[in-house]
């Protein structure tokens, strides 16, 4: 080319969920019948939507507006709902006007970030989730600047790491939060929340929270929202109907902004991403014509209470399958729907492997385990063996190694086998 046309973050962008489904898929190629659990889309696990929730989409397809644009930020009605809910808890008072519509969280993940100065940087949690941190880091044209979650305390951030981070690094004005997490499924507690929140009030930062599986939550646990502990510093909650519905080909997610006022710099970035979303002209209507109807309709939380019941059922099998193999970290999830389990310090090796029956697999998986991560072998090998699809940990910005499964198969009797087939595969693994 005449010029350079290669953007200075393109090296950044990385999404090891999906990269994963090449190796996947050309093991198909070759006869293995692969188990996806690389992504979390339930009603690709068999998830069933249920036939009213069916029923008031199916209105709503009768309406001819639905098939209209919307306005840019949203339908004024389903903003004006969602408005409500939050200004309910008397902890932050917002509008309409604060919220914003997208064509998924990924859309608002791409805003945010894309349209912020190239130098002011987001601080964000490590493992972290690819689309957050690679936009992040494409963004900038430098490698995503991370604090540490903790596997030996239950995944949760460590606070002086991030504290001191903030601390030495003048480019960082915002922090990425995302709770409940992915990949970890952590619930923070509101005291992590508070504290957090008051790093930011103490070093004048905003905070960004992906709260997309905010209603995902058992074993006891609930989600603060970052509305409810955001005082007066300057903050985004991303929201979305993907993961509870779920509908994540609906491709709706919104923003909702607090305290734009505080600050007439942060105002002028909303206004910006704003102003960039208006070019788009709209997010898509039909998704968000529904929302209200959904959302306020009674069997909605009865749904969404059996759904959470099933999590907390898979939770404590797959914590129990696991918790026996030496040499890993296992932590008892309590929201979204993914474990991450991570190896212990000095276990692996590249010289561990599991044994393939199979010639064309084996040779096909020993070629393209040369000088990647330890994990990535692991996953490697077990993907060969198994044709379970994990994701490795390295593949979420993360130093250490281990990886990270879903809790969405529908069936139990595979949900079972495949917690079982992975402990005993990692045993096998480690000991070889």
């Amino acid at each position: 080319m005449r010029n350079n046309i290669v953007h200075v973050g393109a090296h950044e962008l990385q999404y090891e969920i999906r990269e994963i489904v090449a190796v996947g898929n050309s093991l198909k190629g070759m006869g293995l019948d692969i188990c996806w659990e690389n992504i979390g889309d339930p009603v690709l696990k068999g998830e069933k939507i249920p036939s009213w929730i069916k029923g008031v989409i199916k209105d709503a397809v009768d309406i001819d507006s639905s098939f209209a644009y919307s306005p840019t930020k949203g339908l004024d009605e389903t903003r004006a709902f969602l408005a409500e809910i939050c200004n309910k808890r008397k902890k932050v008072q917002i509008t309409e006007e604060d919220i914003i519509f997208f064509n998924g969280i990924g859309d608002a993940i791409s805003k945010v970030y894309n349209y912020l100065r190239r130098e002011a940087r987001v601080i964000g949690p490590s493992p972290a989730y690819s689309t957050h941190s690679s936009t992040e880091a494409a963004h900038a044209g430098e490698d995503h600047i991370m604090y540490k979650l903790d596997p030996e305390n239950n995944w949760l951030p460590d606070i002086d790491d991030l504290r001191s981070k903030i601390q030495n690094d003048k480019s960082i004005s915002g922090i990425l939060m995302i709770n409940p997490n992915n990949p970890a499924s952590t619930v923070y507690s509101r005291d992590v929340m508070v504290e957090i929140v008051r790093i930011a009030e103490e070093f004048d930062l905003f905070i960004i929270c992906d709260e997309i599986y905010l209603e995902i939550t058992y074993n006891g646990k609930t989600s603060t929202p970052l509305s409810d502990v955001i005082n007066g510093v300057c903050g985004i909650s991303m929201r979305g109907i993907s993961k509870e519905l779920p509908w994540p080909g609906a491709r709706c997610g919104w923003i909702e902004v607090y305290n734009r006022d505080k600050d007439p710099m942060f105002n002028t970035y909303i206004e910006t991403i704003l102003n960039a979303k208006m070019l788009e002209v709209c997010s898509t209507t039909l998704p968000q014509t529904v929302i209200p109807t959904l959302l306020s309709d009674p069997r909605y939380k009865e749904y969404h209470a059996k759904r959470n019941r099933q999590y907390e059922a898979k939770s404590k099998f797959a914590y129990d399958a696991l918790i026996g193999v030496d040499g890993i970290i296992v932590n008892q999830t309590d929201g979204a729907f993914y474990m991450t389990v991570a190896f212990k310090d000095g276990v692996l090796s590249d010289k561990q492997k599991l044994e393939i029956g199979n010639d064309k697999i084996r040779d096909y998986i020993e070629a393209i385990v040369v000088d990647v991560a330890l994990d990535k072998r692991f996953v490697y090998y077990l993907l060969g063996t198994t044709g379970i699809c994990v994701v490795p940990l390295t593949g979420f910005s993360c130093d250490r190694f281990g990886f990270r499964v879903t809790l969405l198969e529908t069936d139990m009797e595979k949900f079972e086998w495949i917690f079982k087939t992975i402990a005993e595969k990692a045993e096998a693994y480690l000991n070889s």
